[in-house]
């Protein structure tokens, strides 16, 4: 199915359809609370900044970087100080590739689980 779709984009080109088959933003029901608080702190952030905030745009971010290959470890990052906080979810703004939800240029968050 999916190098159909390939095919009937054409070469080189990606379709809405590929990109939304490739990408998970699920996280565990339990976590939502904690996303929430950390995208209040977020928009908090911003607005000291005089910055326009899209709630959306990073709440996707994150829910995607920790459902494709870097979970994170939101109980700890609610407790971050903003210098940390501010390091991670602008760092993963960055270095998320869109089409995969995986982060590039070896970019580690902070708050990135511990691997055991």
């Amino acid at each position: 199915m999916r190098q159909r779709i390939l095919a009937l984009a054409g070469a080189g080109q990606r379709t809405r359809r590929t990109i939304m088959n490739a990408v998970s933003f699920e996280i565990a029901p339990e976590l939502r609370p904690f996303v929430d608080q950390i995208l209040d702190r977020t928009a908090a952030l911003y607005a000291s900044a005089r910055q326009p905030f899209d709630r959306l745009h990073h709440e996707m971010n994150l829910c995607a970087c920790h459902a494709n290959g870097c979970p994170l470890d939101f109980t700890r990052m609610v407790g971050a100080d903003d210098f940390n906080l501010a390091h991670d979810v602008f760092g993963i703004d960055r270095h998320l590739d869109r089409d995969t939800g995986r982060l590039t240029d070896h970019f580690l968050p902070r708050f990135a689980k511990r691997q055991d």
